[in-house]
């Protein structure tokens, strides 16, 4: 590979690097800024993508586009460095000094890794912050677009209603996710079972490897491009871009929100859209989320279970076909808003419409703090099951706690388990998650919610998955089993965790990943490790 002829760097500028020098640490630290900066282009262009600790910016940098809050302590390891770069001859010379010197490095597109692998280490690391790589650029003559990793999902579909109302794609519901980590993981939202996973339509990409090499599909082989849609992509190189396939959508769709709680005989209904969800039509999704609200009983509380569903077509369709399909949950005309699929996203994603410019906004989703676990659900879950888990909601530890049950069936039925790393497919009558939040002032306290999580987990054990039990790659849990960060990583270690997420698939993600980064250079506490490295 060839890197950008030295430049002369300002005198005041080595001094400030080479001053760091005064231990292991900071001598590997210097002379890593220094390899980096002497591969840049000039001093202005310096300041602009490298971040150091003594830099005023490195804070805000640092925590723009972490998601997580239970990251952002002062107890949080934090990066010697933060790469912003500007063009693809800076992620190269990053990832040329990184191996040089020694130092890992974490890769950051959106900052919602719920675990903060993308910008957290307990080693020496820098993190290369994808911000500026986030153009999108939307071909509706032939329905594809590429996009950069850097970029949010609410600016891919910005880009895509821009210039239609009737393609779409099919991905999250949370305009601020990245799109990096969300289509390397497999990434699915509310058209899941119309057009199943964002991965499913990635038909090109641009990945720079561990050697500094830009490859595309067809230079990268089918191998790699498998593992890249599903397997995680900060494992087996830099992601780039990646190009997709549009899906068509009706210009107007249906969407509604019906709430019920324990006094309204949520238990029996909420067992009856287990053997329902997943048979509706591909245009009807209807998914539920479960958590703790005030009870119409003044000072007391109850657990709320909100149906959401988008339907592809207008309500004048849709109500009939709930009211034969589904007749338990009520629906009325009055519970339905027709709006175009971008205006969705944000009823969805729970974001103000008054303009689809919110979907820009890096910020338009408030900060939290919180765990996170994922199962899968095969069989229904019996009414006693079921109002065991609600019973749960009611603890005061998940004030702020919520359960997700996501449909499958329709097009998830169709496609093998193997097609993708991503496997859970046919079998599957939905995908459940769970999640517990708490205040920021309860921090010194989080222990006690990090428990009533795992309680919560060990009591879904009995009705979800087994042998594996398994887990979403994107709905990261170091519960399920970890690498070891420095040294050596077995397979049989890491089939723990590895098994959880990608089932069997997991043989061919090592086999690829000794194939194209035998030396382990991308990794982390979840990476797909070699079959032997150092």
């Amino acid at each position: 590979m060839k890197f950008l002829q030295y430049s002369v760097l300002p005198f005041l500028l080595v001094v400030v690097i080479l001053s760091l020098s005064g231990s292991t640490l900071a001598h590997s630290h210097g002379d890593f800024l220094h390899c980096l900066s002497l591969h840049l282009a000039n001093s202005s262009t310096i300041s602009k993508v490298i971040y150091m600790r003594n830099n005023p910016s490195y804070s805000s940098v640092l925590n723009a586009s972490i998601q997580n809050t239970r990251f952002s302590t002062p107890a949080t390891p934090k990066p010697l460095a933060i790469i912003t770069p500007l063009k693809t001859s800076h992620i190269q010379s990053t990832i040329y000094c990184s191996k040089k010197h020694g130092l890992q490095l974490r890769i950051r597109s959106g900052g919602h890794d719920f675990e903060g692998l993308s910008y957290v280490s307990e080693v020496p690391f820098v993190i290369l912050d994808l911000l500026n790589f986030r153009a999108v650029k939307v071909d509706t003559k032939n329905k594809v677009a590429w996009v950069q990793s850097g970029a949010t999902l609410g600016e891919l579909y910005y880009g895509i209603a821009a210039k239609t109302k009737t393609l779409a794609f099919p991905a999250g519901i949370c305009p601020t996710v990245g799109i990096g980590g969300h289509f390397s993981g497999g990434g699915y939202g509310m058209l899941i079972r119309k057009y199943g996973l964002a991965a499913d339509h990635i038909i090109d990409a641009q990945l720079i490897d561990a050697n500094g090499r830009i490859l595309d599909r067809k230079s990268m082989g089918e191998d790699l491009f498998w593992a890249i849609r599903g397997g995680g992509g900060n494992t087996f190189g830099i992601v780039l871009a990646w190009k997709i396939k549009l899906v068509p959508v009706p210009a107007v769709v249906t969407v509604f929100t019906v709430n019920k709680n324990l006094e309204q005989n949520v238990t029996k209904i909420l067992h009856r859209w287990q053997y329902i969800a997943h048979k509706l039509p591909d245009d009807l999704y209807v998914d539920v989320g479960i958590t703790k609200v005030s009870s119409s009983q003044a000072g007391k509380k109850t657990v709320q279970v909100a149906f959401i569903a988008l339907f592809l077509g207008v309500v004048d369709e849709l109500i009939p076909l709930v009211q034969e399909r589904f007749p338990e949950l009520g629906l009325a005309k009055e519970n339905c808003s027709e709006m175009s699929w971008a205006e969705s996203v944000l009823y969805f994603g729970g974001a103000p419409r008054k303009s689809l410019d919110i979907l820009l906004d890096k910020n338009v989703i408030p900060r939290t703090i919180f765990k996170a676990k994922s199962d899968y659900v095969k069989e229904p879950i019996p009414e006693s099951g079921i109002e065991g888990f609600l019973s749960m909601f009611l603890e005061k530890e998940a004030d702020f706690a919520a359960m997700l049950m996501v449909p499958f069936g329709g097009k998830m039925e169709e496609i093998p388990e193997n097609e993708l790393p991503y496997p859970h497919r046919a079998g599957n009558l939905f995908q459940a998650s769970y999640i517990v939040g708490w205040r920021k002032e309860e921090n010194a306290e989080s222990g006690k919610y990090i428990s009533w999580i795992r309680r919560f987990y060990s009591y879904m054990a009995t009705y979800v998955s087994k042998s594996p039990r398994e887990a979403y790659f994107n709905y990261r849990d170091l519960d399920i089993g970890s690498n070891n960060i420095s040294g050596y990583t077995s397979y049989q270690q890491a089939s723990i965790w590895g098994f959880k997420y990608f089932k069997s698939n997991f043989k061919r993600l090592v086999q690829v990943k000794t194939m194209v980064d035998p030396m382990n250079f991308f990794r982390n506490e979840q990476s797909i490790p070699p079959l032997s490295s150092p």
